[in-house]
């Protein structure tokens, strides 16, 4: 669905309510939360939409009025308004670039270290500090599912899930190989290294996004959770692996000490992998690619983190690119995401 196609989100939110004026509407306290979300998120669009058309209209009685009266002493306060006006346009039209089936879902982004040991598995720890910093820049919520951590420095990989309104269809511009250069501080001779880390992102599936899976298409393993940076170590088996058997997939969580959690997370993580894979391969059912998922090798990196011989942040596919390094990997991404947003939408 479009995302300002207000005739349309005005007319769900009356269905909306209509639902939730039922006696039993909370009986099924999943689908009413679901419901509720969806009203919000609707009404925050229409509100954000119709603002935008009442600060326009005033824009424009106030320059009306500059001519008729012909005073240049408000050019200043004219051109301030004109300026964040463009900004809250270039904002909402940006929003209008997600239209994706998956787009206003939640996302789970995973960040995996290349090959290079402890320095590729720093720089998966500096992503992951990047992408967490990010995400709390925008108010959205981020728990960890899954982190596997080294002995001595950074991670071999983290799972997260983040939630809020469009999460998804921001950070699929995130999906792929991001390579880092710079002079190695676990290097006693300071040498330059490159080190890679790949980043998967899906969307969070729903009920409504269901995909199929038998149970003897998985096998699932249970181990001991060891919990995030180590702590709160669980004494029971309560972690969970799950592979999917025709495609080579494998998922885990560890996030919660029930073990029936983990695996219902596990199992959601899996079929929206499976439901990417399946829109990557435009196939319409998913054993028309059994065997193929374990074959997709590395790309070239989408992304160069530069801290020597300069510092520069470059993106391949958009050519965006910002010198100020550190603000990057304290999160500040947005231009790196917009500009991928703008290039999608000229490329499809």
């Amino acid at each position: 669905m479009f995302l300002f196609d207000l005739p349309k989100l005005k007319e769900e939110n009356v269905d909306f309510e209509r639902f939730m004026q039922s006696p039993d509407f909370w009986n099924n306290t999943e689908e009413a939360q679901k419901i509720s979300q969806k009203l919000k998120t609707n009404t925050d669009t229409i509100k954000e939409f119709e603002d935008m058309q009442g600060e326009v209209e005033d824009f424009e009685l106030f320059l009306e009025l500059i001519k008729e009266e012909n005073d240049e002493s408000q050019t200043s306060e004219l051109n301030k308004e004109m300026k964040n006006i463009d900004i809250a346009l270039e904002k909402l039209k940006l929003k209008t670039l997600l239209s994706g089936e998956y787009d206003r879902n939640n996302a789970i982004l995973s960040i995996h270290a290349g090959a290079g040991g402890t320095e590729a598995q720093d720089w998966a720890d500096m992503l992951f500090r990047m992408y967490t910093r990010w995400a709390e820049s925008h108010s959205y919520k981020v728990s960890i599912l899954d982190i596997l951590k080294d002995t001595e420095a950074g991670i071999k990989s983290v799972a997260l899930l983040i939630n809020g309104e469009n999460v998804y269809g921001y950070l699929k511009s995130e999906k792929g190989v991001h390579r880092l250069v710079r002079i190695s501080p676990f290097d006693a001779n300071s040498r330059r290294h490159t080190s890679f880390a790949s980043v998967d992102v899906m969307p969070e599936i729903t009920d409504e996004d269901d995909v199929e899976i038998s149970e003897s298409e998985i096998k699932v393993d249970t181990y001991r959770s060891g919990g995030a940076g180590g702590q709160h170590v669980n004494t029971t088996d309560s972690a969970v692996r799950i592979t999917h058997i025709p495609t080579g997939i494998v998922v885990s969580c560890q996030n919660e000490r029930s073990q029936h959690k983990n695996k219902a997370t596990a199992l959601k993580m899996l079929k929206a992998k499976l439901i990417e894979v399946k829109e990557m391969e435009h196939k319409e059912k998913i054993e028309d690619i059994q065997g193929k998922y374990n074959q997709i090798a590395w790309g070239s990196q989408i992304r160069s983190y530069v801290f020597h011989p300069y510092s520069l942040v470059k993106d391949h596919r958009t050519n965006a690119e910002i010198g100020n390094i550190q603000s990057v990997m304290d999160g500040n991404i947005d231009v790196f995401i917009n500009e991928y947003l703008k290039y999608s939408s000229m490329n499809t």
